[in-house]
């Protein structure tokens, strides 16, 4: 029974927090990025000695979207804003730098800089990108390091 019980507990634990658990920093941050966002769940995560928080949400039209907060010395810092689009949908030279890619997922993922990541899943592997393709002033580079955020 006891094993039972902390298997139960380290699930609760592993899994994204609710909305209305989200810390008021994180949510004053999400409000001021994305004010008509709301938030349906978010989870802390650590990559690279990164902290990060990755808040999902919709939008007034029922659009899913996902912001990925960064923890800096100056508070949580949105880096990414994603939504799921399909390939069709990724700009004419993004698909053009990647022509035998066929992905089962795309990731639309809008950077700070404005520059956009696109991330292209291959079947049987929907952790990792299989490619990335950034689309920037006009240029569409296929990235040989996955993107940080």
């Amino acid at each position: 029974m006891r094993a039972a019980s902390l298997a139960l507990l380290l699930t609760v634990l592993a899994s994204p927090a609710l909305a209305d658990s989200v810390p008021p920093d994180v949510a004053a941050a999400v409000k001021a990025a994305m004010p008509q966002m709301t938030i349906t769940e978010a989870e802390l995560k650590e990559r690279d000695g990164r902290r990060y928080y990755d808040v999902e949400g919709k939008l007034p039209d029922g659009a899913e979207i996902e912001l990925d907060m960064l923890q800096t010395s100056r508070g949580w810092e949105v880096v990414e804003i994603q939504r799921d689009i399909a390939w069709s949908a990724a700009p004419a030279p993004v698909r053009a730098a990647a022509p035998t890619a066929r992905p089962v997922r795309v990731i639309e993922s809008r950077q700070t800089d404005g520059a956009v990541v696109y991330e292209l899943f291959a079947e049987g592997q929907p952790k990792d990108p299989a490619l990335e393709v950034m689309w920037k002033d006009g240029q569409a580079t296929v990235l040989e390091n996955r993107w940080p955020h």
